[in-house]
């Protein structure tokens, strides 16, 4: 099976600020995603609206300002479904979003020092975890739950 990514020009644009982040250029990804967001609002596509969000989250100057953006994503999450999502990329299943994003939203809470928070959302992507494909991706996201459970000498392996 093919799986390219459908012609969307809103991701198009998504996707350019982004490489334009991993480039270095942290603050002109940050204003293009913003505006883009800006345009979107918060009742747009939700298959937007969470990429948007995750990755606006990542260009962040405070935590606080992340977290913001990590709880947006998770909020759009809620409001996209499979079919919205594949109509884009014919693999993806929303469940498999959900371990990424609560693992954000643990750093997070464990940045402010939140961790009770903290070790919730870490409950939250470990509980999705088998939802993530067997590939490259899904070992990642596997491996940086684990690394961040190891990091926590309250959380005893749970």
């Amino acid at each position: 099976m093919n799986d390219q990514p459908t012609p969307d020009p809103t991701m198009t644009r998504i996707g350019e600020a982004v490489q334009l982040g991993r480039s270095g250029q942290k603050v002109r990804a940050r204003t293009a995603l913003t505006a883009l967001w800006d345009e979107i609002g918060d009742g747009g596509d939700a298959f937007h609206r969470c990429t948007l969000a995750h990755y606006l989250a990542d260009l962040q100057d405070t935590t606080e300002a992340e977290l913001r953006w990590d709880e947006r994503a998770l909020a759009a999450v809620s409001d996209l479904t499979d079919e919205r999502a594949q109509r884009y990329l014919s693999s993806l299943q929303v469940r498999a979003f959900l371990p990424s994003l609560h693992l954000n939203l643990a750093d997070c809470h464990r940045r402010l020092g939140n961790a009770a928070r903290a070790r919730k959302h870490l409950a939250g992507a470990r509980e999705h975890l088998a939802h993530l494909p067997d590939d490259a991706y899904g070992e990642a996201i596997r491996a940086a739950v684990r690394d961040f459970a190891a990091d926590d000498p309250t959380d005893a392996g749970r």
